[in-house]
């Protein structure tokens, strides 16, 4: 299909806008699934012609747009995604990046606070709005932004001020950075599954352990000797005038609570498996009852209360490393042995327990991509 370019705008002081590139494998409805797995609010104010009529999975649609023309997608009160456009300007050049085949035109609430701190940028937005960080809304749109790129393959060009113009085609009022932002798809290891079955901790390394033979449980503890001898007599601080009889009583009862509660069931809440890797790091799976969930998964029958979370972490051996926009070969080479590794937990994992797989930013991932 044959997009229009994008339009310069009318836009307003209080008002950013960002500009979103995908490639051209990518369709209008896998931008919208993205979009509603993350914003519950979202649906179509017009509706594009990439996406079906009556379509059960998609957003709620309105009138749909005539021949090429854009749609456009509202993800909150104030933010809409308009498009998809050409990846051409009207006159002008966008500035993105090549393979850039279709543009959503994003509008927001320009909401700005304080500049970055100096330290840990790896997706390039401290680089990007080095004059004050979007927060609240347009943070919470441009995180999501960032996540939609690096999934997709493609890039942002962000405060792109300069491309506003008013009615009589003179230079809006914020001019913008224009800075472009191609986020690395490898950067996001992390996975979790998320399932109404709970694996006991024996089970779980039973199922992990197949996948790396260095799988150990880490739930095991050190013998305690309980407090030292005399601890009742002595104060609780320089220049304590606690009664000693009043002390030994205090100590007493607080002894009583803790026997009771080593003597009762013990109740795990939650634990942790632990795969050493040397170089490339350590790889934690971590287990435990969820309440906050994905957008996209709450509501459903067995999330009303909650799911359990097998969270499979990579701890990069070099954090300061693992924290930079452009990290070296090194850092690099250990990142994609260890994604490896976690993808493959993690789909053994889903095969044991059901549910649904997701990537660090929420979004979900179909078991076959694995």
């Amino acid at each position: 299909m044959t997009y229009s370019p994008l339009p310069r705008s009318v836009g307003q002081a209080h008002q950013a806008r960002h500009l979103l590139a995908v490639p051209g494998d990518v369709t209008v409805d896998e931008v919208e699934v993205l979009a509603t797995s993350r914003f519950t609010a979202t649906r179509w104010d017009v509706t594009p012609a990439g996406i079906l009529p009556g379509d059960v999975t998609s957003a709620p649609q309105g009138p749909r747009a005539k021949g090429n023309a854009p749609g456009v997608l509202r993800v909150s009160r104030h933010a809409t995604l308009t498009g998809p456009y050409a990846p051409q300007g009207d006159g002008f050049d966008l500035g993105l990046p090549p393979g850039s085949a279709m543009v959503f035109d994003v509008v927001c609430h320009r909401e700005r606070g304080e500049p970055p701190f100096s330290v840990g940028d790896r997706d390039g937005i401290g680089r990007a709005f080095a004059e004050g960080l979007p927060e609240r809304e347009e943070g919470r749109l441009v995180t999501w932004l960032v996540a939609v790129a690096r999934r997709l393959g493609g890039a942002l060009r962000v405060d792109v001020g300069g491309l506003w113009t008013t009615a009589s085609d003179r230079p809006g009022p914020r001019p913008g950075t224009g800075v472009v932002l191609t986020p690395d798809a490898d950067i996001a290891v992390d996975m979790s599954v998320y399932s109404s079955v709970w694996l006991e901790p024996e089970a779980a390394l039973a199922t992990v352990r197949p996948v790396h033979s260095r799988t150990r449980l880490a739930t095991e503890g050190k013998e305690w000797g309980g407090p030292p001898d005399g601890i009742a007599d002595r104060p609780l601080y320089p220049g304590e005038k606690m009664d000693a009889q009043r002390r030994k009583e205090l100590h007493a009862a607080a002894d009583e609570v803790d026997i009771a509660a080593l003597q009762g069931p013990q109740i795990l809440h939650g634990y942790g498996l632990l795969i050493e890797l040397g170089v490339d790091g350590i790889i934690a799976v971590e287990v435990a009852g969820e309440e906050h969930l994905p957008p996209v998964l709450r509501g459903l029958p067995w999330t009303a209360d909650g799911a359990v979370r097998y969270r499979v972490h990579w701890e990069p051996p070099d954090q300061v490393e693992a924290n930079r926009e452009q990290p070296g070969m090194e850092h690099r080479i250990a990142r994609k042995r260890a994604a490896e590794l976690v993808a493959r937990i993690a789909g053994r994992l889903q095969d044991a327990v059901g549910g649904e797989i997701a990537d660090e930013d929420e979004f979900l991932v179909d078991p076959a991509d694995l």
